[in-house]
Formats: structure tokens, C-alpha cells, sequence
């Protein structure tokens, strides 16, 4: 491929991104979302191929730091806006853009690499491990009751415009994040996100719309959400499509979605990015009529084994030896001994003989805790060399909470 990569220019960004949009079905998008897809993109960490005047390919890294089993944030690059004309297919693009991302994040001193993939089965040959998963639920709120805890009835709820609440909701959300491992500490700007409400999106929804939790004056949960009014000859039939349900605590947590499940005129509760193992699923009174389905979330790349594994804390005490494989980053390959507990680890490289052999992509995989070690040597994508090693990783790289990235990027 003779065709020149660079480092994305101000003066650049239009035909960049067009090109972008025009990869993903050359639908322009709203302007309030590319406004703030421009504000947020970080023109030194993208990078785009040019065939003479002509943008063919296309990728970025946001800056982010990512919660990690123990409570620790980790440095990660956010891969983003990854895109190759479909008139220069098969010739290399996309892997001369990974390659050279994937240097520039070992030379920023970032240890991991994070995305979400449009086709998951595209990210696997660079490395990257499913590491969270995503439920989406479509609750019948005709037949399903939400079991409150005590307290939830001391929960006030009051209705409330989005953008006036967005920083009471925003401080909310701050106060959660790191409560999961997959959940993103992020710059300035970032905050807008959930407020994009663009009417050509919404498909005869209702703008956005907002609830608070309150308790003795301090707010304790919001839900975001929009409300579809539909109906059918024998009456009412709307949908509630749940955007953003936080709270601080189980009370305010089930105060809101037993909200939701109540709204007049309605029938169902739709939501599409919640965790795995969400406590709303103990609060149905029949997880049957609500439709739960699972699918990837973030793909996780370790850049640097070493400190990445070092990074986080494991459930139980573990010493392995590793043998890893990874052929795209090669810096990688080789024996790692890694040693840890619930207090900190350390992981080296060493000669002694390894207990357990995978490839980069299945220590991504279980990096957060979320895919066990046993369920990827089910699958065959581990070998355990010594007996009980496997066992032993398995419980360790455990995390007591389903890892969960909370929003797209």
C-alpha cells in the first residue's frame, strides 16, 4: 500500500469525518452530534490514509482512564471513528492504521487499549478480547412488578428539564464510577454525551426526559429516558426507552425503575445497555417477561502485559507463570510470572516454566474480570501446563460486579 498515513490536521477534519459518515451509510449526522464528536475528538491521537487528496481510512484514541478490579483507574486509548473506504478494501489499511495506533499507544505509556466494534469479529486478529458484555432488557410492565427494598418509599421523584439537571446527574454519575470495572473516568466534555437529543433520532419518541431520586434534600439517582406513545384497538400500549438509570444506593435504585414500570398509557420497559448481573433483574417479579439479551460491549487490548496485569488486584492469591502469544505486538510474547492478591501484584517476565498459555486477545478477555479463564479453556483458547493453575487464574481474575462500559464512544 503506497497510500500516506498521517496525523489528523485541524484544516483536515471535514473530509475526515465525511469519510467516516460515509462508511457508515453515508447518513449525515445531526448537527449537535457532530458538533460534539468535533469538540471531543483529540486531533493529535488520530490519524487518517490519503490516497493523494482522498481520505481512505480513518481511526482515533480518546483519552481515557478505565476502571479495573480493586478500584484502580488505568490509562487506556479509547479507539474510535475506525472507518476504510469501501472503494480501498483489501489492501492494508486497516492494519497499517492498528499497527501504527497501537505504536503510538506503547509510546504514550498507555497500557491498554479499549473499543466498541460496529462487527465484533473484525478486532480479534489485533489482539482485542471481548471484556464487557451488555444485557438489554424489554420489560412487560403490564405483567411485572418491582419488589422495592425498605426505604424505597422515603424516595421523592420529581420530574425535571435534562439540561437544567445535567450537573446534579453529572455528580451522581461520578460518584458511581469506578463501582465497576469497564467504567470509564473521562475528560471535560464528555458530560454533553448523554444529553444529545437530536429529534431525527428519536423514531416518534419524546424528547429527553428526566427524573430525579431525591432523599433529605441530596439527590441520590436520575433516570433519563424518552417515552414512545403507541397504541392498538383495545387501548394504550406506549414504550418506555430507558437511557441512563444511576443511583446511589438500592432504595433510590428501585424507587426509579419502579417509576418507569408504572408510567401511565405504557406497556413495556425497554432498556439497552445495562450490566450483566443488574440488580433489576432481582427486582422483577418474572425476569421471564423481560426479554433479557446479551451481547459484546468493550473490546479490550493489553498494550503493555506487564503493567497492565500489574494494575489491578485479584480476588484470591495467584502465582502463574504465563505464556503469552501475541504475534501484532510482539513486545508481548513470551513468560510472564504473575504474582497477586486482593492488596496488589506484580507481573515480570521470567524462564521458569509456564503453568497456563493464551494469546494476548484472551487476557484482554478476562482483564476485567468478566470472562472467566475456565469459559475461554472451554472453548479452547487456553491450555492449562500445570494441574490446578487453571483453577486457581480463573477465581483470581474474578471481579464480585459484572465489568460494564456505560456508554458508547
Amino acid at each position: 500500500m503506497t497510500s500516506d498515513i498521517r496525523v489528523l490536521r485541524k484544516d483536515d477534519f471535514e473530509r475526515w469525518y465525511g469519510r467516516l459518515e460515509l462508511a457508515f451509510g453515508g447518513v449525515p449526522e445531526p448537527s449537535q452530534e457532530r458538533r460534539l464528536w468535533e469538540d471531543l475528538t483529540e486531533l493529535d491521537r488520530s490519524i487518517g490514509v490519503w490516497d493523494g487528496e482522498e481520505c481512505v481510512g480513518t481511526a482515533g484514541a480518546f483519552t481515557f482512564r478505565v476502571a479495573v478490579p480493586g478500584g484502580a483507574f488505568v490509562d487506556a486509548a479509547g479507539v474510535t471513528m475506525v472507518s476504510v473506504a469501501a472503494t480501498h478494501r483489501r489492501r492494508g489499511i486497516l492494519t497499517s492504521m492498528m499497527r501504527r495506533q497501537l505504536d503510538d499507544v506503547r509510546a504514550w505509556g498507555e497500557p491498554l487499549a479499549v473499543l466498541t466494534a460496529s462487527e465484533p469479529a473484525i478486532y480479534g486478529r489485533f489482539g482485542y478480547g471481548v471484556g464487557t458484555r451488555q444485557a438489554a432488557l424489554t420489560v412487560d410492565s403490564t405483567r411485572v412488578r418491582i419488589e422495592a427494598p425498605a426505604g424505597a418509599d422515603d424516595v421523592t421523584l420529581r420530574f425535571v428539564d435534562a439540561a437544567e439537571a445535567a450537573e446534579r446527574c453529572e455528580a451522581v454519575y461520578l460518584r458511581t464510577v469506578g463501582t465497576r470495572p469497564g467504567m470509564l473516568a473521562r475528560r471535560p466534555g464528555w458530560e454533553r454525551l448523554p444529553l444529545l437529543d437530536s429529534p431525527e433520532e428519536r423514531g416518534g419518541a419524546s424528547p429527553l426526559l428526566c427524573v430525579v431520586a431525591e432523599r433529605g434534600g441530596e439527590t441520590v439517582g436520575f433516570a433519563r429516558f424518552h417515552n414512545k406513545p403507541e397504541s392498538e384497538w383495545a387501548g394504550p400500549k406506549g414504550r418506555v426507552q430507558a437511557r441512563d438509570v444511576t443511583a446511589l444506593d438500592p432504595a433510590a435504585y428501585a424507587a426509579l425503575w419502579r417509576f418507569l414500570c408504572d408510567i401511565d398509557l405504557t406497556a413495556t420497559v425497554e432498556a439497552y445497555n445495562r450490566p450483566v448481573d443488574d440488580p433489576v433483574l432481582s427486582l422483577v417479579s418474572d425476569i421471564r417477561r423481560c426479554e433479557v439479551r446479551v451481547r459484546d460491549s468493550m473490546h479490550v487490548r493489553l498494550v503493555d502485559v506487564g503493567a497492565a496485569l500489574e494494575a489491578r488486584t485479584y480476588l484470591t492469591p495467584v502465582d502463574v507463570v504465563l505464556e503469552v502469544e501475541d504475534r501484532f505486538c510482539p513486545w508481548n510474547s513470551g513468560r510472564w510470572r504473575l504474582s497477586g492478591d486482593a492488596k496488589g501484584a506484580s507481573c515480570e517476565r521470567t524462564e521458569e516454566a509456564a503453568d497456563l498459555a493464551l494469546s494476548v486477545r484472551e487476557l484482554g478477555a478476562a482483564y476485567l474480570g468478566g470472562v472467566s479463564l475456565a469459559e475461554l479453556a472451554g472453548a479452547g483458547r487456553v491450555r492449562e501446563l500445570r494441574e490446578g493453575a487453571l483453577a486457581e487464574a480463573a477465581v483470581a481474575f474474578g471481579s464480585p460486579v459484572a465489568p460494564w462500559l456505560q456508554h458508547g464512544f
